[in-house]
């Protein structure tokens, strides 16, 4: 069994699920986003957004293929660049952070470690781009499949560390710079850094 991770571009943006690669949750302020949906095709817009990113700033998202089929995906911006992360109760997001927007393991590859292997390739991206943490803005009564937040649990499990709390929707923090300060091969630090990613049943249904 193969696997591989690929940066999202214009040519791969059809390998996201359906229901993903219509979606404009983050992409949109709430207002925006609607008129998306009520027009009938925010594809575009998730295409659009896609497009103005990677021009702008770069990669800004993975795919993971098994066996050439696609299994799972990551996105993740700057928050300048992710117009719903300022309708949050605890927003905003720090001005050193890239904000981890949402990640998605389909339900038949799950159980293979693939959400570690998505997280730990934003994590070495972002690192040898010079970012300093990983934030997130997580659900801690998360409990609907195709949600577009990740559940807290699952992210205080692979490191990230609360940094503003809330009943519902805390904003969490993965430290990169201590990585990068190691006196180690990046890969090698990395692994250590996110050695707990262990909880797949967690992350698979967002």
């Amino acid at each position: 069994m193969s696997r591989r991770l690929a940066n999202v571009t214009l040519d791969n943006l059809d390998d996201l699920p359906h229901r993903c690669r219509r979606c404009v949750f983050w992409e949109l302020d709430p207002v925006n986003g609607n008129r998306a949906v009520e027009a009938g095709d925010p594809g575009l817009e998730k295409e659009a957004w896609i497009s103005s990113t990677l021009l702008e700033w770069g990669s800004c998202g993975k795919i993971v293929y098994v066996d050439g089929v696609a299994a799972g995906f990551v996105l993740y911006a700057p928050p300048h660049h992710v117009p719903r992360s300022v309708a949050f109760p605890t927003s905003p997001v720090s001005a050193d952070a890239v904000l981890l927007m949402t990640a998605h393991i389909i339900p038949e590859f799950s159980g293979g470690g693939l959400g570690r292997m998505l997280v730990q390739g934003v994590a070495k991206d972002l690192t040898r781009r010079g970012v300093r943490a990983i934030e997130a803005f997580g659900d801690l009564k998360w409990e609907q499949p195709g949600a577009c937040l990740m559940p807290a649990e699952y992210l205080l499990s692979v490191g990230f560390k609360t940094v503003r709390p809330h009943l519902r929707f805390p904003r969490l923090r993965l430290e990169l710079k201590s990585a990068v300060s190691w006196r180690e091969d990046v890969e090698v630090a990395l692994e250590r850094l996110l050695g707990s990613m262990s909880p797949e049943r967690a992350l698979r249904p967002v």
